[in-house]
């Protein structure tokens, strides 16, 4: 070409989550049957959606209103529940101005980094879910900046690490979290809430929150919102209806931007955010039509909590399986629905493998760890080829941690066990060989 077409932010652009797929499909189309571990989509791990829910979709769909465009931040009927939703929380208060939707939080994500000055670096954690890593880093041209998740200390956030990084990283402007966190399934306790607020207004940076599992909790724990902590600092929280609902399909998430007017520079972020919302004209109308019509829905809340419980007690099964393998650092869960299963360091070895029957896969295998390769990614290869199991490697979230990410998904639980045995004894086979 004339000049170079591809930006060098695009090498950053990476999500293994659905790379693995490519490789999985190899497998399945060589006979071996796959339990997808590898993303959260509820629908795929044979969740039903209640019939009620179905009914109030299918008759807005009935309606030839929702087939036209909508106003470019959202319907405004929905922005005022939303707004409402937030306010009776008793934090931070905000109006249906304040929120803007998305198709999808990846929309939103891509959004917010692509107009933060490319010098400019919002911090995040690591172990880092992918879409939010590779759109920082894209915008920057630069590997992610991210502050150490502690598998010693239940993946709680090492605040001594932000602090310094942020301190001796001038270029820092803002904090994310995700809360509850995708892809170890910890929850932010309060009191690390406000330290990272204090060390926002100490450093004058925004927050960012991903609360897209802000209502999904269990096992006792309470997630708090960033609008219940926040204060007086500038911050944008990211929600949706594709885990909670679940309607991941509908690609349907909106931002909510707190004390906007207390910083020029913030919303001026804000209104290029919005405004570049409304170059696009606007978001898909059908699913923003249904929103206050389920979520405010009395029978929602109980449908969420039981479906809580379910993902509670599949987390203690996973526990039950896996939390007594000698060689894995094991954390609970108690939001979300995933748990990164660490290898405690030097158990993973070059030439580990699992034996393979099928002498296609067996190939496919060992080509694929035939190069230099993470130790958990290799680990992850032999799972997929001799156990049929696709997980995702942490080594790909931005960490240098060893270990894997799953889900707590499976909603028959016969399918439960055997995926976790399977994977337990694959383990033992992977270690001893």
């Amino acid at each position: 070409m004339r000049q170079t077409l591809l930006s060098e932010s695009a090498n950053e652009l990476s999500y293994e989550i659905r790379e693995i797929v490519k490789k999985a499909d190899m497998v399945k189309a060589a006979g071996q049957p796959i339990s997808w571990e590898n993303i959260g989509d509820p629908i795929q791990k044979n969740h039903i959606l209640p019939e009620w829910i179905r009914e109030v979709i299918a008759e807005l769909a009935r309606q030839n209103d929702s087939y036209s465009y909508c106003p470019s931040k959202g319907i405004l009927e929905t922005r005022k529940f939303l707004a409402s939703q937030t306010n009776q929380r008793n934090g931070v208060q905000i109006t249906a101005d304040d929120i803007c939707f998305f198709n999808g939080l990846g929309d939103a994500i891509g959004k917010v980094y692509q107009y933060i000055t490319p010098t400019s670096r919002v911090i995040g954690p690591s172990p880092a879910y992918s879409t939010h890593s590779s759109a920082e880093a894209a915008h920057a041209s630069h590997e992610p900046l991210t502050y150490r998740l502690d598998p010693n200390n239940k993946w709680y956030p090492d605040l001594e690490d932000l602090y310094n990084k942020i301190k001796y990283n001038p270029n820092v402007v803002g904090i994310l979290l995700i809360n509850p966190d995708n892809p170890t399934g910890m929850v932010y306790p309060f009191e690390t809430l406000k330290r990272i607020v204090a060390i926002a207004r100490e450093f004058k940076l925004f927050l960012l929150c991903d609360e897209i599992y802000l209502n999904i909790t269990y096992n006792g724990v309470k997630t708090y919102a960033l609008s219940d902590i926040i204060e007086d600092i500038p911050g944008i929280a990211m929600k949706g209806i594709s885990k909670e609902l679940p309607w991941p399909g509908a690609r349907c998430g909106w931002m909510e931007y707190y004390n906007r007017k207390r910083d020029e520079d913030f919303s001026r972020l804000c209104q290029a955010i919005d405004n570049a919302k409304m170059i696009e004209v606007c978001s898909t109308k059908l699913p923003q039509l249904a929103i206050p019509k389920i979520l405010g829905d009395p029978r929602f809340k109980i449908y969420r909590e039981e479906t809580n419980q379910k993902i509670g007690r599949r987390s203690k099964i996973i526990a039950e399986i896996l939390g007594s393998v000698p060689q894995l650092m094991f954390n609970e869960t108690f939001g979300a629905f995933y748990n990164t299963i660490i290898f405690k360091e030097g158990t993973l070895k070059p030439n580990q493998k699992m034996k393979i029957e099928n002498l296609v896969i067996k190939n496919l295998v060992e080509g694929w760890v035939d190069e230099k390769i993470q130790f958990d990614k290799r680990f992850v290869y032999y799972l997929l080829g001799a156990k049929g199991v696709c997980v995702v490697p942490i080594s790909s979230f931005c960490s240098e941690l060893q270990g894997f990410r799953v889900t707590l998904l499976e909603e028959d639980e016969n399918t439960l066990l055997k995926t976790f045995t399977s994977i337990r004894d694959g383990i033992v086979e992977y270690l001893s060989s």
